[in-house]
């Protein structure tokens, strides 16, 4: 069975380049894009204790499996969707079943 989805997203993945005179400069690349849904959570985990990233999320995306592309991990990522970011939390695959992926989400602003 298929997730589906309305809603298109972006992972993005940040990279270090160093610039003329040296100094580190930061940028965020497109590294994959996804297709599924996106909803809020309120935050209140059954067990607090041991789902911190998942209290700190504000949002969910729900979307079907697929391979993640290597450079993508919970610590160097955001997504786009619809010109709003947010900060990659914690990326699931549920039981490692390879049905669905749940990245939890905190939204940090617009474009």
């Amino acid at each position: 069975m298929s997730i589906g989805g309305n809603i298109k997203g972006m992972i993005q993945v940040k990279t270090t380049t160093t610039n003329a005179i040296g100094e580190q400069v930061e940028a965020w690349v497109d590294a994959q894009p996804l297709k599924g849904w996106l909803d809020m959570t309120d935050g209140e985990a059954r067990y607090n204790a041991y789902q911190a990233k998942i209290q700190d999320s504000s949002h969910i995306f729900t979307c079907d499996y697929e391979p993640l592309d290597g450079r993508i991990t919970d610590e160097n990522s955001r997504m786009v969707i619809n010109e709003k970011r947010y900060d990659v939390k914690l990326i699931d695959n549920p039981m490692e079943m390879n049905a669905q992926l749940e990245i939890y989400l905190k939204f940090t602003g617009g474009q």
